[in-house]
């Protein structure tokens, strides 16, 4: 290995890492998940989730860059037409470095209302703050009352959910192939609740097939305290996921994502939906 790739590898680990310090600071049963799953071993990202909104300077295109530069390439592309979102997702010639899935909401697909008060969030963003990688962590930019957070979650839980918490991971994924003492994700979805986890039931505990060579679960978003501009709510913030993927070929993982299995992970973080559950 050449200096220059120890150097990027040495980059890319430290990012990885103060990524994941900001996501268990908002998501603290993390730590749990892995002493119950991990036992102390080292637990394998399968991937890591990131939102945002298709307006400059924040576009998935331009976040994605910052991938890009860490040796990640883009791979498939998928639509979400009901929660009007976009994504694509970025693999590293690594295989031991965690897939990315990065998803951007169609602003201009929603309410007038929506779109200015999206707007208005993006125009506090620093542009120059976007060009460094530590932005991917550095939440939210801006002020926003809780009336405004109300009225974007009565359209978009996606959007308020960006508006509370800003640029971070939304997830990160246990790669259950790689989890010893575990054949299954029905295991591992048992051993969760018996730990006393809440799995996101919508769609199914487990969303996908080993017919579409992956499987999903997640638990519920954790509750953490925002402070908005004129008072403090506790709202769900990030969950942790599950994924065991099936080959498609002789020793082959499937490695993409199966867009309606996406569509009811996203919803960990609603809070309509947990009131529901």
């Amino acid at each position: 290995m050449s200096q220059a790739q120890v150097e990027t590898t040495e980059q890319v680990t430290e990012f990885f890492n103060n990524l994941w310090q900001d996501y268990i600071k908002l998501t603290p049963s993390a730590a749990k998940v892995h002493e119950v799953l991990g036992k102390g071993r080292e637990i394998i990202n399968d991937h890591v989730a990131f939102r945002t909104f298709n307006i400059a300077p924040v576009r998935l295109a331009t976040l994605a860059q910052h991938f890009e530069a860490m040796g990640y390439r883009a791979c498939e592309d998928y639509h979400f037409e009901a929660k009007k979102l976009v994504a694509k997702h970025y693999e590293h010639s690594n295989p031991a470095l965690p897939k990315i899935f990065i998803s951007e909401l169609l602003v201009e697909e929603f309410s007038d209302s929506l779109q200015t008060i999206v707007r208005n969030l993006v125009a506090q963003i620093d542009p120059a703050a976007v060009a460094s990688p530590d932005f991917l962590y550095s939440g939210a930019h801006w002020q926003i009352s809780s009336a405004d957070y109300e009225q974007l979650l009565a359209e978009s839980e996606y959007a308020a959910w960006m508006a509370a918490f800003g640029y971070r991971a939304n997830h990160f994924t246990v790669n259950v192939n790689e989890l010893p003492d575990y054949q299954s994700l029905e295991q591992v979805n048992q051993t969760l609740k018996e730990a006393g986890f809440k799995l996101n039931t919508s769609g199914g505990e487990i969303k996908g097939s080993k017919e579409v060579f992956l499987e999903q679960s997640s638990t519920l978003a954790d509750h953490t305290l925002v402070r908005f501009s004129d008072m403090e709510k506790t709202i769900p913030s990030c969950f942790y996921e599950f994924a065991k993927r099936y080959e498609i070929a002789p020793n082959r993982l499937y490695t993409g994502f199966v867009a309606a299995s996406a569509d009811k992970i996203f919803e960990s973080t609603n809070v309509r939906a947990e009131q529901e559950m």
